[in-house]
């Protein structure tokens, strides 16, 4: 496709029709297309699910029963899973938390707290999720530290010539979206840890949209931190990892206090279990590490490969139509990662969201939890389609008619 950067020669129907009855919330006359925010569901995830919830229950490393046994390794096998899957060196340096929100938070909170001080800075970027902002934000207002950052390229990218140009040692913490979940814009990221890296400082990748999309290697990278949520990748909400080497996790003090996290406790004070248990407290979400697991054995069936050019062939072919169109603007760079914001003349995106969920076409409308991405891109919201596996040509067609029904609704 000319100008896409994608090739379209991908038959986009055919893949999805391999695994769309995989997908039992995908029905053939409704047109899901809200994969970045959380994608569907497959069978052998809720099967899991259902089993772990069923015969196979029992709460793990606490009990000397079978079952309970049982369920633990069955726990422990999904961390070396997860490890496996960011290319991480040992299970050990994989921590499970509830989302990728929670991530940022004990990094901000454990790490942030111990390293970053009075007159050091963070550096971050304009198209940050809300999750990439706060948590930064509430450190800095706490110790007295400084937030950069850094703008766009015309096309959407972050611009790393400009971070390179402005980190200085006084940066202790470069903090960025692998892929930007409103421009689908992908980071250079082994270019952005080498720019941290000159002058001592870490860098943090927020993997939300990339570890659904592409393959992730932390070592390769060359990151320091790595996130990333179980529901995006087609497993159950409220599960997800942190990944950092063990060494860095090793020198990070605890940030929830509880069971699981401790080594011996005595009201004379208590010692901490290594990690990854440290941040562990309490009992854990069991039945979602085992559904991220499943959902992590669905994904390398296919292959992140195949996923990869699936999503970005059926994007293309979305991107070309829409800018085919008069009075639909498109956002983001023309080599994007599955995910089309826009928008339609002057008509609210919540609108353009209604009339097309009235023909059986769901996207997102809104800020997207970017908000001073929106300021930047100077409008107060965007549409935003985003492809799964189970995407195909239809979908595209779908999208393409309710944005013409919405056209002719608004003049």
């Amino acid at each position: 496709m000319a100008g896409s950067g994608v090739s379209t020669a991908l038959d986009t129907n055919g893949v999805a029709a391999s695994y769309r009855a995989d997908f039992p919330g995908v029905g053939a006359d409704w047109h899901y297309l809200d994969s970045a925010a959380t994608a569907q569901k497959p069978k052998a995830v809720l099967d899991a699910i259902a089993r772990a919830y069923g015969p196979d229950y029992a709460t793990v490393h606490r009990g000397v029963y079978a079952r309970s046994a049982n369920m633990t390794l069955a726990y422990e096998a999904a961390r070396k899973r997860v490890a496996g899957f960011l290319g991480a060196a040992s299970e050990n340096e994989i921590v499970f938390t509830s989302g990728a929100t929670d991530s940022i938070n004990l990094v901000a909170e454990s790490w942030g707290n111990k390293y970053i001080s009075k007159g050091d800075r963070i550096m971050l970027s304009q198209l940050e999720h809300h999750s990439n902002i706060v948590p930064w934000q509430m450190l800095a207002e706490r110790v007295g530290a400084h937030i950069d950052v850094a703008p766009l390229t015309g096309d959407g990218q972050i611009d790393l010539d400009w971070i390179e140009d402005h980190l200085t040692e006084q940066h202790k913490l470069v903090a960025l979206a692998h892929v930007s979940n409103v421009l689908g814009s992908l980071l250079d990221a082994k270019r952005a840890a080498a720019i941290a890296h000159k002058v001592g400082a870490k860098l943090l990748l927020d993997g939300c949209q990339a570890a659904p999309r592409l393959p992730v290697d932390v070592q390769d990278l060359g990151c320091d931190f790595y996130v990333f949520s179980g529901h995006k990748i087609y497993g159950p909400t409220g599960i997800g990892a942190l990944w950092a080497p063990y060494e860095t996790l090793e020198a990070m003090p605890p940030w929830k206090g509880g069971g699981s996290m401790i080594d011996r406790v005595s009201f004379d004070g208590t010692t901490y279990a290594p990690p990854p248990g440290r941040f562990e407290a309490g009992t854990p979400h069991i039945v979602g590490v085992v559904g991220l697991d499943a959902a992590i054995q669905y994904v390398e069936s296919i292959g992140l490969d195949v996923i990869s050019e699936h999503e970005n062939a059926t994007l293309a072919k979305a991107r070309e139509a829409l800018s085919g169109i008069n009075s639909v603007r498109v956002f983001g760079p023309d080599k994007s990662m599955g995910i089309l914001s826009f928008a339609v003349g002057d008509v609210h995106p919540h609108d353009v969201a209604t009339i097309l969920d009235e023909g059986g076409v769901a996207i997102r409308a809104g800020h997207h939890c970017a908000q001073p991405l929106m300021d930047y891109l100077g409008v107060p919201a965007t549409a935003r389609a985003s492809f799964g596996i189970y995407s195909d040509d239809n979908d595209v067609a779908a999208l393409v008619d309710g944005i013409n029904r919405v056209r002719k609704i608004f003049g």
